[in-house]
């Protein structure tokens, strides 16, 4: 048994070995439940429609990855959480990154639609934050994600001051039937305002 005050995380998922697409190095992906937003083509309900959650303490989780300390150790790599939302649990992330050698690296995939704290919980801590902003204009952000794209901005601004900007990735997806790729440039002049040079821009295959 674990101490009730000791942070869980829902566990859905671990994907070993990626390469070149969450973070530097060969990464494993901790795949989590749990959301803010209700996006219409979204992956995580598949998944939560195949797996159920899996509670884990920080310890646990370590036990289960650290089969591949080499492969980081050699590549630069780590382990990157996503989700779902996995600043959700800021906490859960801060204790694992505690317990974990100091040479992995620690990316987060996140919405950034969590409360403000939740963000500063982890900003000094992670390697890389893919920002999965989908669009920068609020009527096609509300029509797509069900989301106020306020808090995303306000988050956006956090990060453009507390941490490197390179170690912000931002995607920027072309939604069919939601955004244009006109749409895309202008979510990309948006957030080069606020200083983001990184971006992703790439297009949801939907069928």
């Amino acid at each position: 048994m674990y101490p009730m005050t000791e942070p869980i995380y829902p566990l859905l998922k671990t994907v070993r070995h990626r390469i070149g697409i969450d973070g530097a190095g060969i990464t494993t992906l901790i795949a989590g439940a749990g959301c803010p937003l209700s996006c219409r083509w979204c992956i995580n309900k598949k998944l939560l429609s195949e797996a159920s959650p899996q509670p884990v303490t920080a310890q646990q989780l370590y036990e289960m990855v650290r089969i591949d300390d080499l492969y980081f150790q050699a590549t630069g790599g780590g382990v990157t959480f996503g989700g779902g939302e996995p600043l959700l649990y800021a906490d859960f992330i801060r204790h694992f990154k505690q317990i974990i050698p100091p040479v992995w690296k620690l990316n987060v995939e996140t919405s950034l639609t969590v409360p403000a704290e939740n963000l500063q919980t982890v900003s000094d801590m992670i390697d890389c934050f893919i920002v999965d902003c989908k669009d920068m204009n609020p009527e096609i952000y509300h029509n797509y994600t069900g989301g106020n794209s306020s808090l995303l901005k306000e988050n956006l601004q956090h990060l453009a001051q507390a941490v490197g900007l390179e170690k912000v990735l931002i995607r920027i997806p072309l939604i069919p039937e939601y955004n244009t790729p006109e749409d895309q440039q202008k979510s990309i002049q948006a957030l080069q305002k606020l200083g983001f040079t990184r971006f992703d821009v790439f297009n949801y295959i939907t069928h």
